[in-house]
């Protein structure tokens, strides 16, 4: 066991820059974490999209490769 794991922390990729986050965590936990929350946020979990239906759900995992797009609007 990795020494986070024992501390109750996961170790992700997050848009290429390793960042250190409670086990146990949802998308839906990570954005909120992040400072997304309300945010239109679009979530590449290992290759593949995540619909934002599945973030309350969808447990990440130590290693998780994750991309994250935030919509900016403007004219």
């Amino acid at each position: 066991m990795s020494t986070f794991a024992a501390r109750g922390e996961i170790t992700l990729s997050v848009n290429g820059s390793e960042m250190r986050v409670p086990a146990n965590l949802t998308a839906a936990g990570l954005i909120e974490h992040m400072a997304l929350t309300g945010k239109r946020v679009a979530l590449e979990r290992n290759g593949e999209i995540l619909p934002k239906s599945r973030f309350p759900e969808q447990t990440l995992e130590h290693g998780d490769q994750l991309e994250i797009v935030v919509a900016v609007g403007g004219g």
